[in-house]
């Protein structure tokens, strides 16, 4: 079976914050865990670098685009090698190959009638002089009432038209922008409307609430032909005669990067993209709430138009994350961003922290409190000290080389049951569920050493004793393998140190197992309590 993961595109015109991280993760523990499972994987994203974000940041620091676009495209592959994030491509949409394969579905999607070219009247800013882009417009939701952007208001999720837009004004002067006529190419989103009401009826068990219930909105309301191209600066090119200077859509073609992404890893690999593009292959869609209606509505009716029907199996669309039960606001600095955490904190403490804080069905939080307390009392407390005491003990008593051989059976029946519920729901995309289960192994794994009491048996029956060891030793090593897709670089280690030669897989090591004890060493340090205010101090 072929597993196809696509992670939400960044738009590369400022730093990443929790938020995205907490968005994002899924994709990467999914990877992870079908990897283990043996199964093919290709798990794509990318560096949004065209439209308007950059455009208005570059128009900020008086630099090109491009500045913008290099300079975030670069940290952020940086903060995800960090986060161990496992991309088999990375790419960013200002690429040749993707402009080619773009401008490739926009000409099929005209050829097979998807397409359609209309005079309408588009926000010009007289003052400016020029069309102004979608989010150079700002103004009133017509629907919620709260402020808003001219492609969608965050506060209600509805996708709009700048000329919808109540007391509208344009970002770049503050000027009132006129409605001016223009020609561009619509997207018929009417046309597969019946179709994408069935797509969902199919697949929505998959789905997370969130996204069933926007989706269900837009086709009962009914869909609306969308504006497939701009009079915008940067961008892919419209490939037909006279529409020099306009460029396709973000909305159009950064989604489409899922598939030009697999086109150019295929490319530079010598593989076949429609390896992963069949009826055969399970997709997993991952992102977050703003994105819900690119995947579930807009990137299906392209696939529809160019006759592709691997359309999304999974969408795995996260809620929001505030910060100390605030809003985040990157314009207030009312944000943790990546760069800055990475520098102080073991990325393996974030992602845990969001695994099991992960936002599938209502917002979560993100309270620096809470954050140290997980880190020192669960990772340090609950992991670390599992596998410290039972290595010393083991050690102490027994020796440092250690052929597992017998393990208690209610160990290998936990152990068993721990990877296959675990699994059951990572298929289902049930991330934060599936972080809990495998977590529970470690609270299980403690109760067990405290109750076996290895320290009093000793006294009576080494045997019997060495038993509950090695049983304990053996719940150690397959931690390297049950909790890798959550927390990698400390499964990693823990595999390491136990001086392990196996593959690890998604079962239980096969015993006897050789491993080696010599001192392993703590997996995790005490974050100081007095961190949390010089944290908190940081923010707004």
């Amino acid at each position: 079976m072929s597993i196809f993961i696509g992670g939400a595109w960044p738009y590369a015109n400022g730093s990443l914050h929790i938020g995205h991280l907490a968005a994002l993760l899924p994709g990467d523990i999914l990877a992870r865990y079908y990897r283990l499972k043996g199964e093919e994987v290709l798990y794509v994203s990318g560096s949004d670098c065209n439209g308007t974000p950059i455009e208005l940041r570059a128009n900020q620091e008086g630099v090109t685009t491009g500045d913008i676009a290099d300079r975030y495209h670069q940290e952020f592959k940086e903060c995800f090698d960090k986060l161990g994030f496992s991309y088999d491509h990375y790419g960013r949409t200002d690429s040749d190959i993707h402009h080619r394969e773009v401008q490739g579905i926009f000409l099929q999607l005209r050829e097979n009638g998807y397409l359609y070219e209309k005079i309408t009247e588009e926000t010009f800013c007289l003052h400016c002089e020029r069309f102004l882009p979608d989010r150079f417009v700002e103004g009133t939701c017509p629907n919620c009432g709260d402020k808003a952007r001219g492609d969608q208001c965050d506060s209600c999720g509805r996708i709009l038209d700048p000329a919808e837009l109540i007391d509208r004004f344009c970002k770049l002067c503050g000027n009132f922008p006129i409605l001016k006529e223009t020609s561009h190419f619509y997207l018929a989103l009417s046309a597969v409307e019946e179709e994408l009401k069935a797509y969902l009826d199919r697949t929505k068990e998959n789905w997370r609430e969130n996204a069933v219930a926007l989706t269900s909105r837009y086709i009962t309301e009914g869909l609306h032909d969308r504006a497939a191209t701009r009079d915008i600066g940067t961008g892919v090119d419209v490939p037909v005669e006279g529409y020099n200077g306009k460029k396709i859509y973000v909305w159009v073609e950064a989604v489409s990067g899922y598939l030009t992404g697999t086109i150019e890893w295929a490319e530079k690999n010598g593989k076949d993209w429609r390896e992963f593009w069949n009826e055969k292959t399970v997709s997993y869609y991952v992102h977050g709430k703003d994105n819900i209606p690119f995947h579930s509505i807009i990137w299906p009716a392209i696939l529809k138009g160019i006759k592709n029907d691997s359309l999304p199996d999974y969408i795995v669309s996260s809620e929001y994350v505030t910060l100390e039960k605030k809003k985040i606001s990157t314009s207030n600095n009312w944000a943790v961003w990546l760069p800055d955490v990475l520098k102080d904190y073991h990325p393996d403490s974030l992602r845990y922290y969001f695994s099991l804080q992960y936002p599938d069905k209502r917002d979560g939080d993100f309270s620096w409190r809470e954050f140290v307390y997980k880190h020192n009392s669960e990772l340090l407390g609950g992991l670390g000290n599992f596998i410290q005491r039972t290595t010393k003990f083991y050690q102490k008593e027994f020796g440092e080389k250690v052929c597992l051989k017998a393990i208690a059976p209610e160990v290998a029946e936990e152990l068993q049951a721990a990877y296959s519920e675990t699994g059951e729901l990572l298929e289902k995309g049930e991330v934060r569920k599936a972080a809990k289960r495998a977590f529970e192994m470690v609270r299980w794994s403690n109760k067990y050493f405290d109750a076996q009491q290895p320290w009093r048996v000793i006294k009576e029956d080494r045997h019997q004793a060495r038993l509950i060891l090695e049983s304990c030793l053996f719940i150690c090593i397959n931690l390297s393998s049950l909790l890798s897709p959550f927390i990698p670089f400390t499964a990693k280690e823990i595999y390491k140190q136990f001086q392990l030669k196996e593959t690890p897989t998604w079962e239980p090591f096969s015993h006897p197992v050789q491993i080696r004890l010599a001192g392993q060493l703590p997996l995790f340090s005490t974050i100081p309590g007095e961190r949390i205010e010089l944290e908190r101090a940081k923010l707004g």
